[in-house]
């Protein structure tokens, strides 16, 4: 009998474990926030793009071409220093997201001679300079470019490296010149091509063509379609033009409204050594591309007859859309006229024009020289 009342009992034991149980886990069930999760169906959540808007300040400065009165000025007991004549303008040269000057003359350095016109061959230390100004990319493609041949490109590309100096126009390979120059500034991607008309004669040698670029309408063309694949802005350099002419000839109004027509969005001209005004032209798709035909010398050992006379376009531009669908557009346009002063072919300075004007070095000031640049 006992057995049978212990049977009894632990049986009703189990049955009140389970029934309990079951009720707490139903219970756990009805009041858990993550009941039924593992069954509903995904819901997919498409959001649409978000558009953005972002602007940078492209800005251009004309030719550093390093006469023999400026290396003589520079020389310190330990080499050269350059970095005294930008001194007056270091504020102004710092103010753009990327600045971007024309090397004239080539900095191959003490190891080939150092020497002005005609042949030239700069000092290393303009580089340092310019780093030191704020200049960010250096366009290398002019009539001086052989110079000191094959020797002085590649002693200065050496350098160029060494300081991490942004440089095209000039090239120590054929797969330096394949690697396409693009800069991205504030989410705007930036590509920069240099070419010249001419090289005082001198001839390119066989088999590196590769080592400056020629401006042949047919190439730039091609080197802009390229390009504009990759990029929001195409810059192009150019060395062209009239020595001491202040006006545009034919062939620039042609080869910029071409290219502009065709891609090129900012066209900086170079090699007259003074100013030549700025127009704008429409490019294919209607936006509007534009052109500086001449930035003029920004840093020389020459002076009269507008010689010492440069400055520095200054030019925003506003990216808008979403991604993989955006525009950029030219915004704004202003030019900042400049001066090179000397106290008897002493102490170069780079001024702003309205501090020259002060001292009375010049009769012309900031609104003449952007009158005559047609800045709107």
């Amino acid at each position: 009998m006992k057995n049978k009342v212990y049977l009894f009992l632990v049986f009703l034991g189990l049955a009140s474990v389970l029934f309990f149980y079951g009720v707490s886990s139903e219970q756990r069930k009805r009041h858990s926030p993550h009941q039924g999760f593992e069954t509903m169906p995904a819901k997919e959540i498409n959001l649409r793009p978000k558009s953005f808007e972002t602007e940078a300040t492209i800005a251009g400065i004309g030719d550093i071409l390093i006469h023999d009165k400026l290396y003589n000025d520079a020389r310190s007991h330990n080499g050269y220093d350059f970095s005294p004549m930008f001194s007056h303008i270091k504020q102004l040269l710092r103010k753009p997201d990327l600045l971007i000057a024309n090397q004239e003359s080539i900095p191959g350095g003490e190891e080939l001679g150092i020497s002005g016109y005609p042949r030239f061959n700069s000092p290393h230390e303009i580089v340092d300079a310019l780093q030191d100004a704020g200049i960010d990319f250096v366009t290398t493609a002019n009539n001086h470019s052989l110079d000191k041949g094959e020797s002085g490109i590649l002693n200065a590309i050496r350098y160029y490296e060494k300081k991490n100096m942004n440089y095209t126009g000039t090239f120590k390979s054929s797969e330096d010149k394949a690697r396409i120059r693009i800069v991205e500034v504030k989410g705007i991607r930036i590509a920069i091509l240099a070419y010249a008309e001419h090289f005082n004669g001198l001839r390119v040698p066989d088999g590196k063509e590769y080592l400056v670029s020629k401006l042949e309408k047919h190439n730039v063309l091609s080197d802009i379609e390229k390009v504009k694949k990759e990029a929001d802005v195409v810059v192009v350099a150019l060395h062209w033009g009239d020595e001491y002419v202040r006006q545009p000839n034919a062939t620039q109004k042609e080869l910029a409204k071409e290219f502009i027509f065709n891609g090129a969005d900012i066209i900086l001209g170079h090699h007259p050594h003074v100013l030549q005004p700025i127009q704008f032209l429409k490019q294919k798709d209607g936006k509007k591309g534009m052109v500086v035909y001449s930035l003029g010398n920004f840093l020389s050992g020459q002076d009269l007859n507008y010689r010492d006379i440069g400055g520095m376009i200054e030019i925003t531009v506003k990216k808008v859309g979403i991604p993989g669908n955006t525009v950029t557009t030219i915004e704004k346009v202003n030019f900042h006229p400049t001066f090179t002063g000397n106290e008897g072919r002493k102490n170069y300075r780079v001024f702003p024009i309205d501090q020259a004007a002060k001292h009375g070095w010049t009769n012309e000031n900031s609104r003449s020289i952007n009158t005559f640049m047609h800045i709107p």
